[in-house]
């Protein structure tokens, strides 16, 4: 059982680096600085695009209009930190006794 919980948190820490990149990424390209003409740029952004969309179109039907601030990636953030810690607290010590 322990495997399977640092698996899990594993994941967890995973997504939360794609989502991280798949910011960075739509920034560069929002500032001119990367081209999605370059077919690797591409690449790595319509695969975080494809992972991290779904989730994020959740969330941003339940938070209100910014206009062109987009704050559904920190709160998926501050949610995989939340479950995380929930993980952590109660998960781990009944999986692990």
């Amino acid at each position: 059982m322990q495997s399977l919980f640092y698996l899990l948190i594993q994941i967890l820490d995973l997504y939360w680096w794609i989502v991280i990149i798949n910011v960075i990424i739509s920034w560069l390209i929002g500032f001119n600085v990367l081209n999605t003409q370059n077919r690797f740029v591409f690449m790595i952004f319509d695969f975080t695009n494809r992972l991290t969309n779904p989730i994020l179109n959740r969330i941003r039907n339940f938070l209100p209009n910014f206009g062109t601030i987009d704050v559904s990636p920190v709160v998926l953030l501050l949610a995989l930190w939340f479950i995380k810690s929930l993980m952590y607290e109660y998960l781990r010590p009944a999986m692990l006794g």
